[in-house]
């Protein structure tokens, strides 16, 4: 495939250059991963320079259908590290920093949730990625609902939305809003904490967003990896991010989708993204009982099994939502 005139390749972090579509990648790192059974697989990695110039880091692994997944606000493709060789097994696995997050590019343009999918679109062109299954944790479902409704479903076969409402606000006819960022005046709240002292606040979300305990050696990764993100990125962006109602857009999707909700979530309201279910027409959704709001974490067996099911068009270990 010849380049495409929007983005360019790039070297990984360290000086490896990434190969040309098509051509075998050489090994550049070795996986981090935890709470598997599985051996581990290599990792290779590289960049894309979007058509505005900011560097877009991914990480891949595996081979087969190709499974892209998007990480949550403030978070980065390593958050998805007890997953990676399970899923790996069974499809070619790619991770994507978002702009302004782990190991991308920290610009001080482009913090809106259109220009996200608009990365992703250009993510999906320079790979030559095609029949993808695309996942979205959080923030990660509003860049796929965004690509989709700018680009359609070019290059996409299927999608997962990992625990996201369609809104975060609340309004008299959505009660099932974000638990701390549900209006303009407590967004403000979130932006000030998250400047004042981030370390702070980021050790505050780990706490809240799984159900259980990270080991040690995780909850470190997973900070180190938060403090890639720097607050004037993440307060721009949660500012677009939280403004958005979905709603009107959810039912005209056609999209083969799957829906995943935890019972146990802090950050929303279980019926929040339960209601995004409802809403994409022929939707299967699939309740993960001991979860929060990084289900994939929490019981990481059963997402495997849930998801690796669905790229293989199977309904065999899910839980339908009627």
């Amino acid at each position: 495939m010849r380049a495409s005139p929007l983005c360019r390749r790039g070297r990984a972090p360290g000086g490896t250059e990434t190969s040309a579509p098509g051509t075998p990648r050489q090994p550049t790192a070795g996986g981090d991963t935890a709470g598997t059974h599985h051996p581990r697989r290599r990792r290779t990695m590289g960049n894309i320079t979007t058509s505005d110039g900011v560097t877009i880091h991914y990480e891949e692994q595996g081979t087969g259908p190709p499974l892209v997944l998007i990480h949550g606000w403030g978070f980065s493709g390593r958050f998805f590290t007890r997953n990676l060789d399970a899923l790996a097994e069974h499809a070619r696995v790619i991770t994507v920093d978002l702009r302004g997050h782990g190991d991308s590019g920290k610009p001080r343009h482009g913090y809106r949730v259109s220009r996200l999918a608009k990365d992703l679109f250009e993510l999906l062109e320079e790979l030559d990625l095609r029949e993808v299954t695309v996942l979205g944790w959080s923030l990660g479902c509003p860049v796929i609902w965004s690509y989709l409704e700018l680009f359609g479903s070019h290059r996409l076969a299927r999608a997962v939305y990992v625990e996201q409402a369609p809104r975060q606000y609340y309004a008299p006819d959505w009660p099932h809003a974000h638990a701390t960022c549900y209006d303009e005046p407590s967004l403000a709240a979130l932006q000030t904490q998250l400047t004042c002292d981030p370390p702070a606040f980021d050790e505050d979300q780990i706490g809240t967003i799984f159900a259980g305990e990270p080991t040690p050696q995780e909850k470190e990764l997973l900070l180190a990896e938060m403090a890639k993100s720097p607050a004037y990125a993440r307060n721009a962006l949660m500012a677009d991010h939280t403004r958005h109602d979905w709603r009107d857009l959810l039912p005209t999707i056609r999209l083969p989708s799957l829906v995943l909700v935890a019972r146990q979530d802090q950050v929303f309201p279980w019926q929040g993204p339960a209601w995004v279910g409802e809403a994409l027409p022929g939707a299967r959704t699939v309740f993960f009982e001991h979860s929060g709001h990084g289900l994939f974490f929490d019981e990481p067996e059963k997402f495997h099994r849930t998801v690796t099911g669905f790229l293989t068009d199977s309904r065999d270990d899910t839980e339908v939502l009627v």
